[in-house]
C-alpha cells in the first residue's frame, strides 16, 4: 500500500524516522557535492542525484578496525575491537546503491560469510528514493534496474508537493508502522496515490529513454572470456589511464581491501582499508605483483566487472550503472567506453 504525505512534512517525516533509529540521510556538502551524515533538526534532504561516495560505507567501510594484539615477551593478548552496532536507517539511498548491496552480499555473505559485513547489513533498513531526474551519465537501465521503481525495506517517491512511501519488506512495514504516519497527515486510503506513482514513474522512464546511454546493452560474455582477456582493446585504452584509483574509490560495488597493521609501541592494532586493482603494489607479495603492467591492472578492473563476476554469479554484473566513474575520471576513461569497444570489437570479429 502507498502512503500519502504532504512534503512540506518532510522534516517532520525525518525526525521522526531519527527517534526511531539512528538515521542517515544524503546532505549537500557544496554546490556539487553530497554525502551522507548522521540527521540532526535542520539538516536537509540533499536533492542531488548521487552521493559523492556510494552507501556502501555502511556496510564495507573505507578503513575497519578488525583486531588489536598486545605482546609481553613470548605472551600474545587478541583483543577483539567489534562492537554489535545499533540498528540504524539509511533514507534516500537511489536505485542503483540498493541494487549494490546485492552484489556485495554475494561477496561478503557467500561463505565463509564475512561477519564485520553481516553485522551491518543485519541491522540497517534501506528506504530508498526513486530518481526523479535521471541524468546523462546515468546507465543503470543497462543493467535491469529501474530507477523509478527502486529497491530496498522501503521506497519514496516526491512529487507534485508530495511525498509517496511504500514498504516493500517486513523491515519497511515495521518502520512506516513506528513512524506514526496519519499524526503528520498522511492519507492511508487515497485511491489516487497509486495513479500518481505510476505517473510519476512513467515521466522518469520518459527521461531515461532520452538519455544518451539509454540504449546501452552489456553483451554476455561469459562464453567469451579467453577472446575478451586477449582483445586489443586493452592496451588502446590502459595506454591512457592513470591508474589514479579515482574509479574505484566511488564505485559502489568495488570491493578490493588490504589489510594493515599498525604498531604504536604498545598495541598493535590490525584494520582494513579499501584498495584498488589499478594500483602497482595490489596483491603484492613476496616474489612481487602478478600484475606488472598498467595494461594488466587495467584489464582485471573491467573484466572482473564485465566477465568474472558474471561467471560467478549467473550473469550478474558487476556495475549498477550510477554513473560516479563517468563523472570522476580525470581523463574520461571508463566502463561505458569498454562496453562499447568490447562490442564493436566483437562485431568486426563476426565480419571477418
Amino acid at each position: 500500500m502507498i502512503v500519502k504525505v504532504a512534503e512540506q512534512k518532510l522534516p517532520e517525516l525525518l525526525t521522526a524516522a531519527a527517534g526511531v533509529e539512528k538515521l542517515y540521510i544524503p546532505v549537500d556538502k557544496s554546490d556539487k557535492v553530497s554525502v551522507f551524515e548522521e540527521y540532526a533538526p535542520g539538516k536537509t534532504l540533499s536533492r542531488k542525484l548521487n552521493t559523492l561516495r556510494s552507501a556502501k560505507d555502511f556496510f564495507f567501510p573505507q578503513v575497519q578496525p578488525m583486531a588489536k594484539f598486545r605482546m609481553e615477551g613470548k605472551k600474545i593478548e587478541v583483543i577483539d575491537t567489534r562492537e554489535e552496532p545499533q540498528d540504524f536507517i539509511i533514507f534516500g539511498v537511489r536505485a542503483c546503491d540498493v541494487r549494490s548491496f546485492d552484489i556485495l552480499d554475494r561477496v561478503f555473505l557467500a561463505d565463509p560469510v564475512d561477519t564485520y559485513y553481516e553485522s551491518r547489513r543485519k541491522h540497517a533498513t534501506i528506504v530508498s528514493w526513486a530518481c526523479a531526474e535521471p541524468s546523462e551519465t546515468c546507465f543503470c537501465h543497462s543493467f535491469g534496474i529501474d530507477a523509478a521503481a527502486p529497491e530496498g525495506d522501503a521506497r519514496m517517491w516526491i512529487a507534485g508537493g508530495w511525498i509517496y512511501l511504500e514498504d516493500l519488506t517486513e523491515k519497511g512495514a515495521e518502520l512506516l508502522k513506528a513512524l506514526d504516519l496519519p499524526a503528520l497527515g498522511a492519507d492511508t486510503s487515497d485511491e489516487d496515490a497509486e495513479k500518481e506513482v505510476k505517473a510519476e514513474q512513467d515521466r522518469i522512464h520518459s527521461i531515461q529513454e532520452k538519455l544518451p546511454l539509454y540504449s546501452l546493452k552489456p553483451a554476455d560474455n561469459r562464453q567469451k572470456e579467453l577472446e575478451i582477456f586477449n582483445s586489443p582493446v586493452w592496451k588502446e585504452f590502459s595506454d591512457k589511464c592513470l591508474g589514479c584509483g579515482s574509479c574505484t574509490f566511488v564505485c559502489p560495488t568495488c570491493q578490493c581491501f588490504d589489510i594493515e597493521d599498525f604498531n604504536d609501541g604498545h598495541t598493535i592494532e590490525r584494520y582494513r582499508c579499501w584498495d584498488s586493482c589499478m594500483y602497482k603494489d595490489f596483491t603484492m607479495m613476496a616474489a612481487g605483483t602478478p600484475r606488472k603492467t598498467q595494461l594488466e591492472r587495467f584489464r582485471q578492473r573491467f573484466m572482473h566487472k564485465l566477465v568474472y563476476y558474471p561467471i560467478k554469479n549467473d550473469g550478474i554484473y558487476s556495475c549498477v550503472g550510477c554513473g560516479r566513474c563517468l563523472r570522476r575520471c580525470p581523463i574520461h576513461m571508463n566502463i561505458v567506453k569498454v562496453m562499447k569497444a568490447l562490442e564493436e570489437d566483437a562485431q568486426c570479429e563476426k565480419k571477418n
